[in-house]
């Protein structure tokens, strides 16, 4: 990914807590040079100082075949993004695109199926603890809990990292702000959280 260093984003636990916080990813990997990609939720975890990134395919999706022992596998993180008007600048200038992505590669591998439970627990638990009765892993039926044989669990460790926060850093103080309230203003809920992020980086 083409970075401008005005925009590249290094700071380690701040990409991690991205990527935790926007789990849902675009992953790409190619089947005879075409590419082919899967949206999907993950789990993002960090063990020995590296990043690893796990989910499942459906195994009828044939690009899981794509995964075990792929040294490139490209994993995308998308953040909120907005157009820009210029006229919310001081003086004449270009309209323009704000955003945050972060591209993420790495090495894959399958998982078995009690390591593919213990993500799938992961998975469910941090979108079913606060539910009354949640759906978590513990509390759905053996029948359910079947389904798992329609699916097939994979990892990658991540090995290289860019990211890419395009927040009107090149703007004046005053044209910020109006870029932060005009998104403020807006009933698109992601450009609300541009604005958040434009207004604190």
């Amino acid at each position: 990914m083409y970075v401008p260093k005005y925009y590249e984003m290094k700071d380690f636990k701040q990409i991690k807590h991205f990527m935790i916080e926007h789990n849902f990813i675009t992953i790409i990997t190619t089947d005879n040079s075409v590419p082919i990609a899967t949206h999907l939720p993950v789990i993002v975890e960090e063990h020995d100082n590296h990043l690893y990134v796990s989910g499942h395919f459906s195994k009828k999706n044939k690009q899981w075949t794509s995964i075990k022992n792929n040294e490139d596998i490209l994993m995308i993180f998308h953040g909120p993004h907005a157009y820009i008007s210029s006229t919310w600048y001081e003086t004449e200038d270009v309209p323009t695109w704000d955003y945050q992505i972060v591209h993420t590669y790495g090495c894959g591998e399958l998982l078995d199926e009690e390591t593919l439970i213990t993500d799938l627990s992961k998975l469910l638990y941090k979108y079913e603890q606060h539910r009354y009765n949640g759906a978590t892993w513990n509390n759905i039926s053996d029948q359910t809990k079947q389904q798992i044989h329609g699916i097939v669990g994979f990892k990658v460790k991540i090995n290289k990292i860019e990211a890419s926060y395009k927040l009107s850093q090149n703007r004046p103080q005053k044209d910020r702000e109006n870029i932060t309230r005009h998104l403020s203003d807006s009933s698109n809920t992601m450009h609300n959280s541009l604005a958040k992020e434009i207004d604190t980086n």
